[in-house]
């Protein structure tokens, strides 16, 4: 099994990259949340899990190693597969993914995507338990406040990241100004309340 790939990144895109082993290009799908935080250019490392079903095996990247091991522990759960459970860390960070189950926020976890009430109860039931005491994720809170930025920032990142998603810059800047962004937003929320409108 492939835990760890250390390269240079080649190709970066919104879902996944290939980082360049030895002259070997490795694919790793990846969350948003890895997306924002990875280089354009240079060396990168990310510690993997491998995936291996009947007609492919395929590897997904962390740039943590809470986010690999919540990827592992979601995808554990029936119903809830490797794309179900990128998708879900793209749109909430680890650390605030373990609180809403360890405080069995039903709301906030049907709020992710693919993610329906039976399936977000199924969530709590089962994970309360590993998650660990609501005590000791107030750290992972703090973390996620902290990512919060300035809104002038904020409207940059994400107009940037919606320009890189396809978008054109003239309406999406619309959109982000239709919106009031708070100023303890993190990207990642940010980012979905500005698709939700632009996919409607």
């Amino acid at each position: 099994m492939i835990a760890l790939v250390r390269g240079t990144l080649a190709y970066k895109s919104s879902n996944h990259v290939i980082i360049d082993v030895g002259g070997v290009g490795y694919r790793l799908f990846i969350s948003l949340s890895t997306f924002y935080s990875l280089p354009e250019t240079g060396d990168v490392s990310l510690f993997t899990h491998t995936h291996v079903r009947e007609d492919a095996l395929l590897l997904y990247g962390f740039l943590s190693m809470e986010e690999k091991d919540l990827f592992v522990t979601l995808i554990g759960i029936s119903g809830i597969g490797p794309k179900v459970a990128i998708n879900i860390l793209s749109h909430i960070p680890a650390g605030e993914l373990k609180r809403a189950i360890a405080t069995g926020d039903i709301k906030r976890l049907t709020g992710l995507p693919g993610i329906g009430k039976k399936t977000a109860e199924r969530l709590v039931l089962e994970l309360k338990d590993k998650i660990g005491p609501i005590e000791d994720l107030m750290g992972s809170l703090d973390s996620s406040i902290a990512t919060g930025t300035s809104a002038d920032a904020l409207v940059d990142d994400v107009l940037s990241a919606l320009v890189n998603l396809g978008y054109k810059e003239n309406h999406a800047r619309k959109v982000l100004e239709s919106m009031e962004l708070a100023p303890d937003l993190t990207m990642e929320e940010a980012l979905k309340g500005a698709l939700k409108i632009l996919i409607r």
